[in-house]
């Protein structure tokens, strides 16, 4: 949230620096995450003079530039090529001369030299009122007034006020300070506690004046409940204009764009008393009538004033004339019933409605305006009537506008103050120190809270509506404390803590021991949202019965619980091979949600992403692509790390890889491993291979902890004999069916096979392919002799012809 210095100023007087401003904000929760100086301030012109163009020629090898010369004053005659379609002779312009420092606003910078275009040297700039921060408009230079003399310094014309914007980190609770005035109250309390001077301005603004005239728009609540409170008035003879400069300063400091007098100051009262107001063209209300209700115009199409069509459920609060809605209650205005140039009735609209129900509907129909961000956070209930006073006094002197008939207020029940007890002693057993009981109660009085009674230990309170986040004794306490000063509280001398033996938490040593391998292995951890847009499913092919539906989603993008973290994980690689990244290491330790039968369950997975090189760039070695054994290796290794055994490979397959491949223990799948399709690579605009490997953790984990029994055996005395086989077999043979048929052969002397080498290629028969195998061989109670190896391996052979119709290559 933005708030203006300046603006800020209109409802507190102090003369405090920003930057203590800042602190003193953070201290009490407003943090400050940063400051920005916005407008013009006099340093910002150094270098700048009105200038009178005496000669404009053609430049002689440009169609689009100009050479010019210009009088500076004091007889400074400069030549400035200029490229603006608008230069002309005898105009006064403003210059930017040698030295002058132009900026963008956003940051950039540059500074004017003489230099050469085309030829033609160059002493200066020719300005737009775009280069000079006035306005967007760069259409052209800015033709200033004739009258201006020459050498006169444009910080002489230009009003120079700056002003410093505060980015505050605002917390969703804290609905009352979503405003200059909150800002200011909140401010004003610190302030007085810490003895500053300060003064605070209750600005009373003019009752709302009234005519004999009858009201021309009546108003009918029908559904009180999500609007509890909605009052208006009729105003005639509107001027629809441009706003006046001041206005418009106050709205481009906090980022918003002027549109005009009516519309910004509707926006002005919203950043000003936190209270979102709407303005309707009058002469567009159907039958003079506003209804406010709801459970109407299912399946209606409304447009909205972003210039959306939008289909309405039925359940949204309407605000409707006698034929149709013209705006969604506390979410957006209607377009057809906007004020545009041609406005001259209006209707003001000052609401109180429901939170959930504003929630509910801007969440539905994926809006997030000004207005919905504080309705269902709630706003001051008893604030309507000042917005409303206020808005009429502005716009009766910026529109020239007539109020005609009263004020309507339907408020049948109005929103009381609420109450709650508080205990001196349970302040300072929170605290840890007493607090003195007068500092208490100044602190209370300055934030609007009123004593009702008080006895030696408790204090009855009344809490202002607007403070919708002071429900409890606790919500009190750190009221005080937020005022007094949590950096007040000193650290105790002594501290008891009682140590509490427990088991551990084994769950947590398995997690980090496979972070902490990978991380040795120079991969990155990434941390992605459990969130993702609906279209991942659909290009992974998931179900959708399956995917777990978020109702009131963040944003369109953020519609579905992430039933992969392979979606997260294929973001993040984009991103940085766009930022030229050529090894691509990432993993993430996270959960995933899916819907089964009706019910909704959590998965721990573990996702390893490879793209690119495996090493890094060195003059010690060659760099290295990334393999699909490479990654496989990687994942037995952690195996073997936990001490998880008995792993079999099974080949897999699913849509959205070109090949994979599972990790069974007992038939328990616990890993698989794949490359990502091109398919899916690019719908994540990714043109390069990406492996992807996932380790189901609790599964895993159970795995551990059944296994955890340590066996100890000695090391065999006699040697261990390996024996090399080269295959040719049918492309659809997969090595994991040739280790468990050359296991199954003799289990207790076959130790281990591995294998070293797969070749594919024109030189092979069609159809097939070589693997070449290595067979670790070993008696644990003898040597084995050549005839008793011989006869294995050939046992081992005539089995693999047999089973797999393999060919043995010499």
């Amino acid at each position: 949230m933005k708030i203006s210095y300046n603006w800020l100023k209109d409802f507190i007087n102090t003369d405090l620096s920003t930057d203590k401003v800042s602190e003193i904000l953070t201290d009490i929760g407003l943090e400050v995450e940063g400051t920005e100086v916005v407008g013009i301030q006099e340093e910002d012109l150094k270098n700048f003079v009105v200038g009178e163009v005496i000669s404009c020629e053609k430049h002689p090898n440009a169609d689009k530039l100009k050479v010019t010369k210009v009088d500076l004053g004091n007889g400074n005659v400069e030549q400035i090529v200029c490229g603006a379609p608008n230069v002309a002779l005898g105009q006064k312009v403003p210059v930017a001369t040698s030295g002058a420092i132009i900026k963008d606003g956003k940051g950039g910078e540059f500074e004017i030299k003489k230099m050469k275009l085309r030829g033609e040297s160059s002493n200066g700039m020719i300005c737009s009122k775009k280069e000079l921060r006035l306005s967007e408009d760069h259409g052209g230079i800015w033709e200033m007034d004739s009258d201006l003399v020459p050498g006169t310094p444009l910080a002489d014309i230009i009003d120079t006020t700056s002003d410093t914007v505060f980015e505050i980190g605002l917390t969703p609770n804290r609905a009352d300070a979503m405003s200059h005035f909150g800002v200011a109250r909140d401010l004003y309390a610190a302030l007085k506690n810490r003895k500053l001077s300060a003064e605070k301005i209750n600005k009373n603004f003019k009752k709302v004046p009234t005519s004999k005239d009858a009201n021309p728009i009546s108003v009918e609540i029908l559904d009180t409940k999500n609007c509890p409170r909605y009052a208006g008035i009729s105003m005639k003879n509107v001027k629809v204009a441009e706003s006046p400069k001041w206005l418009q300063d106050r709205l481009k400091a906090i980022g918003l764009s002027p549109l005009n007098n009516v519309v910004d100051i509707t926006n002005y009262i919203l950043h000003s008393l936190g209270q979102p107001m709407h303005a309707f063209d009058a002469d567009k209300i159907k039958g003079n009538k506003i209804i406010v209700q709801s459970g109407v115009y299912k399946d209606a199409q409304f447009s909205t004033l972003d210039k959306v069509d939008r289909k309405l459920a039925g359940t949204e609060l309407l605000i409707c004339d006698t034929e149709n809605p013209i705006a969604i209650g506390g979410v957006m205005g209607g377009l057809d019933s906007s004020v545009t140039a041609e406005t001259t009735n209006i209707f003001l609209e000052s609401a109180y409605f429901d939170p959930v129900s504003v929630r509910k509907t801007s969440k539905a129909h994926h809006i997030n305006s000004d207005s919905s961000f504080r309705f269902e956070r709630g706003i001051d209930p008893n604030i309507t009537i000042k917005a409303l006073e206020m808005a009429v006094e502005l716009i009766s002197e910026l529109a020239n506008a007539e109020v005609i008939g009263e004020v309507i207020d339907h408020y049948p029940t109005p929103i009381k103050n609420h109450k709650a007890i508080l205990n001196y002693r349970k302040i300072d057993s929170l605290i840890g120190e007493r607090l003195h009981r007068e500092t208490i109660k100044e602190i209370l009085n300055s934030l609007e809270i009123e004593i009702l009674t008080e006895t030696n230990d408790i204090l009855e309170l009344e809490i202002p509506a607007y403070r919708v986040d002071v429900q409890r004794e606790a919500d009190l306490i750190e009221e005080i404390m937020r005022i007094y000063g949590f950096n007040k509280i000193g650290n105790p001398e002594k501290l008891s803590v009682a140590i509490v033996p427990g088991n551990g938490f084994p769950e947590d040593t398995i997690e980090n021991t496979m972070a902490n391998m990978l991380v040795d292995q120079g991969f990155y951890e990434a941390m992605n949202l459990s969130m993702h847009k609906d279209d991942y499913n659909k290009w992974l092919d998931l179900e959708d019965e399956k995917s777990v539906d978020i109702i009131n989603s963040l944003s369109a993008d953020l519609t579905v619980m992430r039933r992969s973290l392979l979606p997260g994980l294929l973001e993040n690689v984009d991103y940085n091979i766009k930022r030229k990244k050529d090894q691509i290491k990432l993993f993430e330790l996270g959960k995933s949600y899916q819907k089964i039968d009706g019910e909704f369950h959590e998965a721990i997975t573990l996702g390893i992403v490879i793209a690119g090189n495996w090493n890094k760039e060195s003059w010690t070695q060659k760099r290295e692509k990334v393999s699909f054994l490479q990654v496989s290796g990687l994942i037995n290794q952690i195996f073997r790390r936990l001490k998880v055994t008995g792993v079999q490979l099974e080949a897999a397959h699913t849509s959205y890889e070109e090949n994979g491949v599972d990790y069974l223990v007992d038939g328990q799948k616990i890993a698989h491993l794949s490359k990502i399709s091109k398919k899916v690579l690019k719908k994540f605009d990714i043109d390069q291979e990406v492996l992807y490997a996932e380790i189901y953790v609790k599964d895993v984990i159970k795995l551990v902890q059944q296994q955890a029994k340590l066996k100890y055996r000695s090391i065999s005395k006699f040697p261990m004999v390996r024996r090399d086989l080269a295959l040719l077999l049918d492309k659809e043979i997969t090595y994991q069916e040739i280790e468990n048929l050359v296991k199954k052969t003799d289990d207790n002397l076959i130790k281990n096979v591995n294998l070293f080498d797969v070749y594919e290629g024109d030189k092979l028969p069609a159809g097939k392919k070589s693997y070449a195998i290595s067979i670790n061989l070993q008696d644990e109670n003898k040597t084995m002799n050549d005839k008793q190896i011989d006869k294995l391996m050939k046992k081992v052979v005539n089995s693999l012809k047999q089973e797999l119709k393999a060919e043995l290559r010499t």
